[in-house]
């Protein structure tokens, strides 16, 4: 019944901007914790950002030191979906990106450290490519 479908990829040039979405099914979001991790050919995947209900009006937000400043999450709950704004794109940034959430309830409590092994339900991924 879990289910989280990403969208928003594709192909961008280097300083341009993408926003990807998670569109969360079988569960409210208010309730877990949300990241967005990335892998790159040939390497290992990664953690890039993560989102948390601390109460009913704040969140908590984590992001990678390689992305901090350029990417921002954010939770739209009337819409069940969490989103990735993406500006300032490098070509370092070339990913498939995959939004996951945590097996467990999380809630009033930090997302970080942003680390896979919590995360048990994953979406398919969307293609991010920055190039020239």
């Amino acid at each position: 019944q879990v289910q989280l479908v990403e969208s928003g990829g594709g192909l961008v040039q280097p300083g341009g901007s993408l926003r990807l979405s998670c569109a969360a099914f079988g569960f409210t979001l208010n309730y877990h914790t949300i990241g967005w991790f990335r892998q790159a050919p040939g390497k290992e995947r990664e953690g890039v950002s993560c989102i948390s209900s601390t109460d009913d009006r704040t969140y908590s937000t984590d992001y990678a030191d390689s992305v901090k400043g350029r990417f921002t999450i954010s939770s739209d709950n009337a819409k069940n979906t969490v989103y990735l704004q993406m500006d300032s794109l490098k070509p370092e940034d070339t990913a498939v990106y995959y939004c996951a959430r945590k097996t467990f309830t999380s809630y009033g409590h930090s997302c970080s450290p942003i680390s896979l092994v919590p995360y048990g339900y994953w979406g398919q991924g969307t293609q991010v490519t920055v190039s020239s």
